[in-house]
């Protein structure tokens, strides 16, 4: 699996030798020379992909664009590049959720297994935002009444008390029930009440019961 590397360093020259050696490793290559340019013109995020992005670049720094991009919700994992050993900073890079933070000079058996590993780690999360985004859109469709139930049924409650909760009959309560499983692309009710969860729905839900009246 191949993909494309996006090289964020102001060194011009560590910049072409870096893009040189991803090249001939079989990647695609765009090159910028500020955190700002990349910014400027975001990454498509439709191929598996990762980020090298020197740590102390001019203007906005390398942690700056990490916080920028997780705020715009990209997934493009970034490996920071820094020409000396700073354990702080890269305990900090690791948290914020950087894939590895390497020291210059980096060799190339270094770095190509954590580029393969980012580019892994990109595609997996690429494939999970798909299906939540497909999820959050099957969920978007549920009529106000649907989404009633969906909301009482992921909370344990079965028919007879959502029906007396919402003023209706369990056969209607049980028609609505089977609609939902329908729209949501479920077969039991364990897989409803993870969907549920995956999209902090029962989160919600807590929070909001949890207010008082």
């Amino acid at each position: 699996m191949m993909g494309t590397v996006h090289i964020v360093d102001d060194d011009a020259s560590f910049r072409a030798a870096l893009e040189r050696r991803m090249r001939k490793a079989g990647y695609n290559v765009a090159t910028y020379s500020s955190a700002q340019q990349l910014l400027d013109r975001l990454p498509d995020e439709s191929g598996p992909a990762c980020i090298l992005l020197d740590v102390k670049i001019p203007g906005l720094s390398g942690p700056d664009l990490q916080q920028r991009l997780g705020e715009l919700g990209s997934t493009l994992p970034i490996i920071f590049l820094t020409g000396y050993a700073d354990i702080r900073s890269t305990v900090k890079a690791i948290k914020a959720g950087a894939e590895d933070v390497l020291t210059k000079p980096v060799i190339a058996e270094q770095l190509l297994p954590v580029v393969e590993r980012a580019m892994a780690h990109h595609e997996s999360s690429r494939g999970l935002k798909a299906r939540l985004d497909d999820q959050r859109a099957r969920l978007a469709r549920l009529t106000p009444r649907e989404t009633q139930v969906f909301e009482l049924v992921v909370q344990g409650r079965i028919n007879k008390q959502i029906a007396l909760q919402l003023g209706a009959t369990e056969r209607t309560i049980k028609a609505h029930r089977h609609r939902v499983m329908e729209k949501m692309g479920v077969q039991s009710l364990a897989e409803l009440v993870s969907m549920a969860e995956r999209l902090d729905v029962l989160r919600r839900l807590s929070a909001r019961n949890a207010k008082p009246s």
